[in-house]
């Protein structure tokens, strides 16, 4: 029986062969709506793409060794390969395009490498651990932030004499202005390791300690953000309700108690930081209204925190009150990039993460989509001849998509056949595990039944889990700007933050600048005599 589909502007002419236990069915791609066939089926069209694809690697040998004035790593929480390759085509789909052909921002950094992303003591590593490595250079136990692996998780007594410095503290330390934008807390796993040296990552605020950690002289999360580096330029997350003393009624959700302030301590984080900036050009804001009505020039130090915890989903924003990612961005980049000597931004797409560990892919992609919109924001505001930038993600999920679908195919689509098995369809993405798994009468649940494109459904996974867990594998990093060649094949995850900071000088990689060129001078540090025999340059 043959059966004709017209799809996401595509004609499928679809042969069906066999009983309905055996179905076999062949896709063929006719000349419909797809605007790219009739060139695609031209050789020179692939011919001439890749050879000016060619001649722009070709430009690439000019390598670009200036010195780094500003530093930019965007952080894409869970953001593995399949992700982003997802991401891509949802980008492109969302614009009107089949979305495979599509280039993200990041797609278009000249060097990509692999950073293996294994905590001290996990194969499959987590966000603190990860985070430690890639901004304080140094690999960690999971569930600490800014401690070396011998510090042990939960046990305060292993802090002292274990703690790390960042690569923020390292730029702030040699006069560059620093901030931290991120979808989630503040206080989260991922911007904690830039200022905290924590042996639990959920320490948050004093009430999520236990009181062993607090008699024995350990601070909270929240408390360190303001103690440890007093004067980080620019914040810009969630996280408000751990900056003030319990019961305090949220500003924005006063009738919430959930939402209330939870420090045991009776202290008001927010009112110290802001009476200690007043008369130093600073700023508090708690919603977008305010955040875009700051003039970045008159302001060096901002402190933004848009909710009682992580920021909701973009899908879900609240356009009116709640910034996204990309407009906190672009105020950051407008305050730091004021300072002469430059700066160092962290940004986080830290939801990308929750999405996946909640099952719903369609939140985690248009998250990934909204950090590549913030890529793009700050290329447009920086330049590639004296900014370093890095895309990069702490680790992966065990989220995929398959099933011989055809080009164009919505990503949150159906695959193109049923299971051979127990005779359902089943959609293109699906997850290793979580609570995406459901039996109905003790078989598959038939998703054709259900709204598969519901913007929180949660994909089919294959084994049943409360919350999805993270993957293993290797993830990519993107890198341009001076000395982003120095990302090249596969690295440790921890070599990130030891190159950022020997682009621009600073940290332990000072001395190797500057030439009189106003060039990273890469010296090399063997004999003149091996130099000679061996023409190598090691890193400093």
């Amino acid at each position: 029986m043959d059966v004709y589909l017209l799809h996401n502007n595509f004609c499928h002419h679809i042969f069906r062969i066999g009983e309905p236990n055996q179905i076999c069915e062949i896709w063929i791609l006719n000349n419909c709506l797809f605007p790219y066939t009739e060139q695609e089926k031209d050789p020179k069209y692939w011919n001439t793409w890749a050879q000016q694809t060619l001649k722009n690697a070709l430009t690439l040998q000019n390598l670009n060794k200036n010195k780094a004035k500003n530093l930019i790593l965007f952080l894409g929480d869970g953001m593995g390969v399949p992700t982003v390759t997802a991401a891509r085509i949802l980008k492109g789909q969302l614009n009107g395009q089949s979305g495979e052909e599509t280039q993200l921002e990041m797609d278009k950094f000249p060097f990509v490498s692999l950073a293996k992303t294994y905590n001290t003591n996990a194969q499959v590593p987590d966000s603190a651990g990860t985070a430690t490595a890639y901004l304080c250079g140094v690999k960690a136990n999971e569930g600490t932030v800014g401690v070396s692996a011998a510090a042990v998780r939960s046990q305060c007594n292993s802090t002292q004499g274990n703690e790390v410095t960042s690569i923020l503290r390292w730029a702030k330390e040699a006069g560059k202005s620093v901030g931290i934008v991120t979808t989630t807390r503040v206080n989260h796993a991922t911007p904690s390791a830039a200022y905290a040296h924590s042996v639990d990552r959920d320490w948050y605020s004093d009430n999520e300690m236990p009181a062993e950690a607090l008699k024995g002289g350990c601070k909270d999360i929240a408390r360190q953000l303001f103690e440890n580096i007093p004067n980080i330029d620019v914040i810009l997350g969630g996280g408000r309700k751990y900056m003030f003393p319990k019961n305090t009624s949220d500003v924005e959700y006063p009738d919430v108690l959930k939402h209330s302030g939870t420090r045991n301590d009776g202290r008001n984080l927010v009112q110290e930081w802001t009476d200690r900036v007043k008369d130093k050009k600073g700023h508090y804001v708690w919603n977008k209204k305010q955040l875009l009505s700051l003039n970045p020039n008159s302001v060096d130090y901002l402190l933004g925190l848009f909710e009682p915890m992580d920021l909701p989903y973009d899908l879900e924003r609240n356009s009116n009150t709640d910034p996204s990612l990309t407009e906190m961005v672009d105020v950051a980049i407008k305050i730091l990039k004021k300072n002469p000597s430059g700066f160092y931004l962290l940004v986080e797409g830290g939801r990308i993460d929750h999405g996946h560990h909640e099952g719903k892919a369609k939140q985690a992609l248009h998250e990934a989509v909204e950090m590549d919109r913030a890529i793009g924001r700050a290329d447009l505001m920086t330049s590639v001849h004296d900014t370093l930038t890095i895309v990069t993600a702490d680790h992966s999920h065990v989220f995929n998509f398959g099933g011989y679908t055809v080009r164009g195919n919505t990503i949150f689509g159906l695959a193109p056949m049923l299971s051979d098995i127990d005779q359902k369809p089943f959609t293109s993405i699906i997850y290793g595990n979580g609570p995406g798994y459901k039996l109905v009468n003790g078989v598959r649940e038939n998703v054709s039944t259900i709204d598969y494109q519901d913007n929180n459904y949660q994909a089919q996974a294959a084994v049943p889990l409360s919350m999805e867990t993270h993957g293993g594998e290797d993830v990519a990093v993107f890198a341009k700007g001076p000395l982003a060649h120095l990302l090249h094949g596969v690295h440790e995850q921890n070599y990130i933050p030891h190159v950022m900071a020997y682009a621009a000088c600073i940290g332990q990689n000072r001395e190797h600048c500057m030439s009189s060129n106003g060039s990273a001078d890469l010296r090399p540090v063997l004999s003149s005599i091996a130099a000679l025999l061996t023409f190598t340059r090691l890193l400093c």
